[in-house]
């Protein structure tokens, strides 16, 4: 195992891919009504949906460093040379901030921080992208540079804002919360940080929007997709069999149900599509 690659829950990397590229997931912390939990481990997204469709009070936090540091201990132990550890936008959460800090503890180049600018399976891409290049044997400095490199374009819509509201997630898109009720907004992240984009009428009109979207960020040229949602598999299934007819050269169309950190910003019902190009 000459390169170890780590990321963060927020990938939502369908089940059992994370093992099968050897990636090491760190979750999230995820409190309800108080209670502490880890995103994924302890709750999952029916539990989430339920928790925030009862109005309970859902917060979530960074994993502290020192979680990061004994994660990177034990590989570099197991015989790691070094580790490339992505994760989520800074401009999203501390967590990039909190790897960085456990990664001052190791010599200069042996643990590399990636911000992704981005989260879901546009960070889900990225590390598959490290993750390729650490099972054919590249070093840190390439790997890091497939992350950084992945050029991915997310877009997603929600049944609310007031769910980005509350976190403090949303930013400039504050400026749609007075239609919030009636149009469905949809928002890309641009930058590491969560836009608004368009505003449509209906969830019908906003699925066909992002195979729109989806469409034009693919150019024609060879991609891979995954579709996002939360409590929404019956949309999710056909925003892909959409996208599978529109999108003219696919590789990988995944489908993911977002977790609890996530999915508390965004609430029941969100939909949305990452297009990665090869």
């Amino acid at each position: 195992m000459p390169l170890a690659v780590v990321t963060d829950s927020t990938a939502y990397l369908p089940e059992g891919l994370a093992d099968r590229h050897a990636v090491r997931v760190i979750p999230l912390l995820v409190r309800v009504d108080g209670r502490e939990g880890r995103d994924g481990i302890d709750l999952g997204p029916a539990e989430l949906a339920q928790a925030l469709r009862e109005r309970r009070m859902v917060t979530t936090s960074r994993p502290n460093p020192a979680e990061f540091a004994a994660q990177y201990r034990r590989l570099l132990d197991e015989g790691a040379d070094g580790v490339v550890s992505v994760h989520l936008s800074r401009e999203l959460s501390g967590t990039w901030e909190s790897a960085r800090l456990a990664a001052a503890e190791f010599g200069p180049g042996v643990v590399r921080v990636v911000d992704s600018r981005t989260t879901g399976m546009g960070l889900g891409f990225a590390v598959l992208r490290a993750a390729s290049v650490a099972t054919a044997g590249g070093g840190g400095a390439e790997a890091e540079a497939a992350a950084v490199a992945a050029r991915t374009r997310s877009f997603f819509v929600v049944e609310t804002l007031e769910y980005l509201r509350r976190g403090g997630r949303i930013g400039a898109a504050a400026a749609l919360l007075g239609t919030a009720l009636a149009v469905k907004p949809i928002l890309h992240v641009d930058d590491g940080q969560i836009m608004p984009l368009e505003k449509v009428r209906t969830m019908s009109r906003a699925l066909g929007r992002l195979v729109d979207l989806a469409v034009d960020a693919a150019g024609g040229g060879p991609v891979d997709l995954a579709v996002h949602h939360l409590g929404a598999p019956e949309r999710a299934a056909e925003l892909a069999a959409r996208l599978r007819e529109r999108v003219s050269d696919v590789g990988e169309c995944l489908v993911s149900e977002l977790g609890a950190v996530i999915g508390a910003h965004t609430g029941p019902g969100v939909l949305g599509v990452v297009v990665s190009q090869r």
